[in-house]
């Protein structure tokens, strides 16, 4: 089965075509035959265009919103310039898997998109008012493009955290609140989350059961988890995506205390409040520089900046911290770190300052293989013999959204991985 995969966020169109079907996952062997992004939608977009073996396209051009955006990409898709393997017409793509950033309770599992489910997203849109509307665009879209005839498959970030304990998932609210309201923790970064368990137990030849670890989705956004044998437990997201880590642009926990002081010391109205925890925050501004953990080290490295060495600093200690608290939620019973995402996977120096405060946990380095290992490849960073391994996995949210499409339109979601 040939499977587009979209990820539609606000001003942007991310997209993977990939052949898999149960036989191929089984044996692992799911083909990517092509992927791209478009960014700045709604101006003068940027695209980059790629299939497997071509050399990659980029270009410019004015896209008004997500349709003109997927029309466009579906265009490349099937014209002479792309050479997608297998595909020559849009009739080869035999199903659509959508990544929805909120599924409340209700959504526990991915699913097939009818109207129901529109409904459903759509009633969850307070809870994600900056992604939920954006994943509609792009399902609306390919509606539109492709015809009802085409299956569309919803994979929610909040699905794998629905393993969450209630005394994880509540607050410290009353209760009448989760009641009416479900005002509670839901996590995010799940797909992402779930790929890195599994990879993990395949590493190891485990079997889902006996997988014990801390996963670090470190990128722009950022989270980490406590997976028990192989079912998330805790999760630093928590009713949006705001809680948690320090990040790029959001400040992650704080007192929420705050919001009515600055409210009162800044003038601000609760809507610029919103703006500056979530675009304004994080390690943008804290460094007053940027939000590209890249860049900050090369502002320590070059200039000793002080505040980008401080930002630096918060992120990783605010790591630390997480991977302390869910060590001793787990009695210790943890066999693996696992790092992943933009910064987990490309910053070797990020890895070091975070495991290098965790040896009383019993993680200890290894610089050489630390350093080594190439970007985008998995490997052990952990010496041999370390009681707490610390490893490095790509992580890839595309192709678990494109086997759970093909689960759910095979009707078989057993042993979901």
């Amino acid at each position: 089965m040939i499977v587009l995969v979209l990820n539609s966020g606000s001003s942007s169109l991310r997209f993977q075509i990939i052949e898999t079907d149960l036989e191929s996952m089984a044996a692992d062997r799911d083909r990517r035959l092509a992927r791209g992004k478009i960014e700045r939608i709604g101006s003068l977009a940027l695209l980059a265009l790629q299939a497997e073996g071509r050399r990659r396209v980029t270009d410019e051009r004015a896209l008004a919103d997500h349709r003109q955006a997927v029309d466009h990409v579906l265009r490349w898709i099937v014209g002479s310039d792309s050479g997608i393997e297998g595909v020559q017409q849009l009739s080869d793509l035999h199903a659509v898997g959508h990544r929805v950033v909120h599924g409340g309770e209700r959504f526990q599992a991915s699913v097939r998109i009818d109207d129901a489910v529109l409904e459903g997203i759509e009633d969850h849109v307070e809870l994600a008012p900056l992604h939920n509307p954006a994943n509609l665009k792009g399902i609306r879209a390919v509606t539109e493009l492709l015809g009802e005839a085409v299956p569309q498959v919803a994979v929610f970030d909040t699905a794998f955290h629905a393993t969450l304990p209630e005394e994880a998932f509540l607050y410290g609210l009353p209760y009448h609140l989760y009641r009416r309201h479900r005002v509670r923790r839901y996590g995010f970064h799940g797909t992402s989350h779930r790929y890195l368990a599994y990879r993990y137990r395949q590493r190891m030849g485990l079997e889902k059961e006996a997988v014990n670890v801390i996963t670090l989705h470190l990128g722009s956004g950022a989270s980490a988890c406590a997976i028990r044998g192989g079912r998330s437990v805790d999760t630093s997201m928590g009713f949006t995506p705001l809680e948690g880590l320090v990040m790029g642009t959001r400040s992650g926990d704080l007192d929420p205390s705050l919001i009515d002081y600055l409210i009162h010391k800044e003038g601000l109205a609760l809507s610029a409040i919103d703006i500056l925890l979530n675009k304004q925050s994080g390690l943008l501004g804290i460094s007053g520089l940027t939000d590209d953990m890249r860049e900050l080290l090369l502002e320590v490295e070059e200039h000793q900046d002080r505040r980008a060495k401080l930002a630096i600093e918060i992120f990783c200690r605010r790591v630390r911290k997480y991977v302390g608290a869910y060590f001793a939620e787990m009695n210790g019973e943890v066999d693996a770190l696992i790092f992943a995402g933009g910064i987990g996977e490309g910053s070797p120096e990020i890895r070091e300052r975070i495991a290098g405060g965790l040896r009383g946990l019993g993680l200890e380095l290894d610089r050489k293989r630390n350093e080594e290992l190439p970007p985008g490849e998995a490997g052990e960073i952990s010496i041999e013999g370390s009681k707490l391994r610390a490893f490095v996995i790509p992580t890839d949210e595309e192709l678990m959204i494109a086997r759970d499409t093909v689960r759910v339109l095979e009707g078989d979601l057993r042993g979901r991985r």
